[in-house]
């Protein structure tokens, strides 16, 4: 898909919070030690944050790169499904924190681990028809994990926010998008149920590897491109392994999805997985480079994105804290305070 109007990024901007749980943690709780690791450690909240104040964060960080008002933008989109409400709209708070209200559309979005992207795709149709010059959308979440289940391992906190405008103002450029989803029950969550559950054989092959390669694929072949066509390259990442593979079948080598490959640091942040990949890219990206961003939600759908970098960035990506200074300000917490932090004691 490609808009009417070319679009672009003029501002990102990316949260992690301090906490980190060790796998090994998790590991020594619940199997005794024994078995492999999915990732090293994961991000988790503290007492006094959640998926709403995550986002504020984000979002100031993606106006100081952008540049603009926070009254000048004319949609606030959060994907998430760690809501801090059950019903209340999360991205009313963050268009007020933020002082983008009240001439402002607001909504959150929901589409699993892809609902972040979900409202990009929308973001670049606002702006592209020109109804619209700015619109933030932002990928945040505080994912949940039954104790024991092996979605605790990776269930993590962080995501990232970004800034929809005209190219002529972009930091980086779409050049086209392309999207793929069918009805694949790989991970769900029922009325009433406190945690998801995962839908076992379907999780990998005929979700997360069927629905990137495709959408991934499509894009590459309505743009003309091949592999080597990228300097970099963001896949969701539910764990390590995922994407490393999802990479190899696409063709891409380990030194094209390094930069972004998170998840071994910070787990899976869901909604902000791919999102926040791309803010680490973009960090370190040089004018004229093109990356490809494809992220995963379950239920189950892809979408993917090739963007190219501008000039623009040397002077934008210092006006806010880089994503790896938020990593890198880790405090490591043992299965006991993550228990008590994520408020875990009383619903087991």
């Amino acid at each position: 898909m490609k808009p009417l109007r070319d679009v672009g990024i003029i501002g990102y901007g990316a949260y992690v919070p301090r906490y980190r749980l060790p796998a090994a943690e998790v590991a020594r709780v619940w199997a005794g030690g024994d078995g492999g690791l999915p990732v090293r450690e994961k991000a988790v909240t503290g007492l006094d944050e959640d998926t709403t104040t995550m986002a504020v964060e984000a979002a100031r960080n993606a106006l100081r790169r952008a540049g603009i008002a926070p009254s000048q933008l004319r949609a606030v989109w959060v994907g998430t499904e760690s809501k801090s409400y059950a019903v209340k709209p999360t991205s009313t708070i963050v268009a007020e924190a933020i002082g983008a209200t009240p001439e402002v559309l607001a909504a959150d979005w929901e589409f699993a681990c892809k609902a972040g992207t979900e409202a990009m795709q929308a973001a670049i149709g606002l702006v592209g028809s020109g109804m619209a010059d700015y619109a933030m959308v932002i990928g945040m979440d505080t994912a949940q994990a039954r104790p024991g289940d092996a979605l605790e391992y990776t269930a993590a906190a962080g995501g990232a926010a970004y800034i929809l405008g005209p190219k002529e103002e972009s930091l980086a450029y779409l050049e086209a998008s392309y999207s793929y989803v069918s009805d694949t029950p790989d991970f769900f969550r029922k009325p009433y149920d406190r945690y998801p559950q995962h839908g076992g054989r379907f999780t990998g092959e005929p979700a997360y590897f069927r629905h990137i390669t495709a959408a991934a694929q499509g894009l590459m072949e309505l743009l003309g491109y091949k592999p080597q066509d990228f300097a970099a390259a963001v896949f969701h990442q539910p764990n390590t392994k995922f994407p490393q593979r999802v990479a190899k079948m696409l063709g891409f080598s380990d030194d094209q999805i390094k930069t972004g490959l998170l998840a071994p640091e910070i787990g899976n942040t869901y909604a902000g997985s791919a999102l926040i990949g791309l803010t680490a890219v973009l960090d370190v990206a040089e004018p004229g480079q093109r990356i490809l961003l494809v992220s995963f939600g379950s239920g189950a759908g892809s979408d993917a994105f090739s963007w190219v970098v501008t000039d623009a960035i040397h002077a934008r990506r210092h006006c806010a804290p880089q994503t790896r200074d938020y990593i890198d300000r880790r405090q490591e917490i043992d299965y006991a305070v993550y228990a008590r932090y994520r408020r875990k004691l009383h619903l087991v």
